[in-house]
């Protein structure tokens, strides 16, 4: 049912709408944990080891792993599933791997309205793993309550780590893979970077080192993952972020129909006298927005 579901929400169906405008309520539910970081740092094998360790508390545990959808065939592989197989047989785990469908920012343009599907069948706690396309995935932040940016050796020093943006979005530093050389000095970088942050911080991210593959330090990310979710809640941030997620998606379905108005009625024509030279660019613009908000 949760799978029809989703898919129905994906398409933009009818049935679909009509399930996306009752489950707004379900937005306080649940806690989402957000995964990212660079292709290649184990997100996929750490959360599957976190599938686990929620499932030895008897937490019903959701996954939405996110993968990048080609430009040219729009398809997507859908494979993140495949390195979680210790858990696709238990009753308790739903995995869904979605495309990003041309999406910016990491996730799938409907990611609010399938966190709410994960809410409204119980889900206890809900994995988000993104993209790891590289400096882009900043929506993660958006939608989950806790974020998870996941580095390793070998993949960059702290300059790349401040052009990634992701100082910003953090609220658990891993560096995964921390039997492999290099790894305390990304782990010293980072935590120097921190440093640098002028203004006072309520929450300070830990930077943990574990290694997913042998499940060291498993548990000392779950034991920072509910300190900030305790932080949440007694801070008031949680409702917070709540109100955001809302008002992202709501911005999010405004421009996209915007968007389309555009393309379908007026794009062709303002373009085609642009190149005429029959009116200058900063003029269509403007004629263009002057159209919208009078209609």
């Amino acid at each position: 049912m949760l799978a029809r579901a989703i898919t129905h929400v994906e398409n933009g169906s009818d049935l679909g709408k009509q399930i996306s405008n009752e489950l707004v309520a379900q937005s306080s539910k649940g806690f989402v944990i957000g995964i990212t970081g660079p292709p290649g740092a184990g997100k996929s094998t750490l959360v599957d080891r976190l599938i686990g360790s929620y499932r030895r508390q008897g937490l019903k545990v959701g996954v939405i792993a996110v993968d990048p959808s080609s430009p040219f065939s729009h398809g997507a592989i859908l494979g993140d599933r495949i390195r979680m197989l210790q858990s696709t047989e238990d009753e308790g785990v739903f995995i869904r791997s979605m495309a990003t469908r041309g999406h910016l920012g990491g996730l799938n343009s409907v990611i609010f309205e399938t966190l709410n599907l994960y809410r409204a069948f119980g889900f206890d706690r809900i994995i988000v793993e993104t993209v790891g396309a590289g400096q882009s995935e900043v929506d993660v932040m958006k939608y989950c309550q806790t974020t998870v940016v996941v580095s390793v050796p070998g993949l960059g020093d702290g300059v790349q780590i401040l052009k990634a943006g992701i100082l910003e979005i953090a609220d658990i530093f891993v560096v995964n893979k921390s039997d492999l050389t290099g790894a305390e000095q990304i782990r010293f970088q980072i935590k120097n970077l921190l440093n640098l942050i002028p203004e006072e911080r309520a929450w300070t991210p830990p930077v943990l080192a574990l290694s997913a593959i042998n499940t060291e330090g498993i548990d000392d990310l779950v034991d920072s993952v509910d300190s900030h979710h305790e932080y949440l809640v007694t801070s008031g941030e949680g409702e917070s972020k709540v109100l955001t997620q809302i008002g992202e998606t709501l911005l999010s379905e405004v421009q996209g129909l915007v968007e389309k108005k555009l393309r379908r009625r007026l794009l062709e024509e303002y373009s085609n006298e642009i190149l005429l030279s029959k009116l200058k660019f900063d003029d269509a613009v403007t004629k263009l927005v002057e159209e919208m908000t009078n209609e």
